[in-house]
C-alpha cells in the first residue's frame, strides 16, 4: 500500500482549509485515523518560524535565500517529528502545503535557481513525498478577493499574503506547470465553485488515487 500522504496546494485564498476540513471529516467517518498539519508549522519549532514568516515584524524584507531555507527547517522538523511517525502508524496525513509550495514560491515566483532549491527541498524531505497532491486552481484575481475578505487579528500583517498581483500570477502559473509536469499525483482541481462541487472532485481524485486504503 502506497502512504496514505494527501498534500494541499494552492494560492493563498483558494479554499484550501476548507477543503482539508471537508476531507479529514469525511475519512474519519468511514473510521479512519487522520493527522491534519499546515506547513510551515505543526511543531513547537516549525510554529515559530511560521510567525516569524508571516507575522513577526523581523522578516519584514528578508532575503529569498533566508525564506527558502526557513521554510525547509521547518519541513525538516515536521518529516521527522510528525509525518513519519503518523504514517508509520497507519495515520491518514492530510498537509496544508508542503515542498511543491517551495518550487513554487520560491523558484518560481521568487526566481530562485530551480536546481538549488530541489536540493534543498530533497534535503529537508528525507525521503517523504505525499502520493497524492490536490492543486487548487483559482484564478489570482478570485483568489486574491477571497484572501482579503478572511478575517485577521486586528493589527496583524501577513507577510505572505501582502504580495503584489504579479507575484500571485507567478504562483498560479508556477503551480499549472508543476501539475502539467507530474499528472500521476499532482491533480488540479478547479475551484471556483460552491465548496460542495469542489469537494466531491476532490474525492473523486483521493477514491481514484486509494482504492485499496479506502476498500
Amino acid at each position: 500500500m502506497k502512504p496514505k500522504f494527501i498534500t494541499f496546494e494552492g494560492s493563498e485564498g483558494c479554499g484550501k482549509s476548507t477543503q482539508i476540513a471537508l476531507l479529514a471529516d469525511w475519512l474519519q467517518r468511514h473510521g479512519q485515523r487522520v493527522v491534519s498539519l499546515r506547513e510551515p508549522g505543526g511543531t513547537p519549532l516549525g510554529e515559530m518560524v511560521r510567525h516569524l514568516l508571516k507575522h513577526d515584524p523581523a522578516g519584514r524584507g528578508m532575503a529569498a535565500e533566508s525564506e527558502l531555507l526557513l521554510f525547509t527547517a521547518s519541513r525538516a522538523e515536521l518529516a521527522r517529528k510528525v509525518i513519519a511517525p503518523s504514517l508509520a502508524a497507519g495515520c491518514w496525513v492530510i498537509c496544508d502545503r508542503f515542498h511543491d509550495s517551495t518550487t513554487v514560491y520560491q523558484s518560481v515566483a521568487r526566481g530562485l535557481d530551480f536546481a538549488t532549491v530541489s536540493v534543498i527541498n530533497n534535503f529537508a524531505l528525507g525521503g517523504l513525498a505525499p502520493a497524492l497532491t490536490l492543486f487548487l486552481d483559482l484564478p489570482a484575481a478570485a483568489a486574491r478577493a477571497r484572501m482579503l475578505r478572511r478575517p485577521r487579528p486586528v493589527g496583524q500583517a501577513d507577510r505572505m499574503e501582502s504580495e503584489p498581483p504579479e507575484f500571485y500570477e507567478k504562483v498560479i502559473n508556477g503551480y499549472r506547470a508543476l501539475a502539467d509536469r507530474e499528472p500521476q499525483r499532482v491533480k488540479k482541481i478547479a475551484a471556483d465553485g460552491d465548496k460542495n462541487t469542489v469537494f466531491e472532485k476532490i474525492l473523486t481524485e483521493v477514491k481514484h488515487a486509494f482504492p485499496r486504503e479506502l476498500d
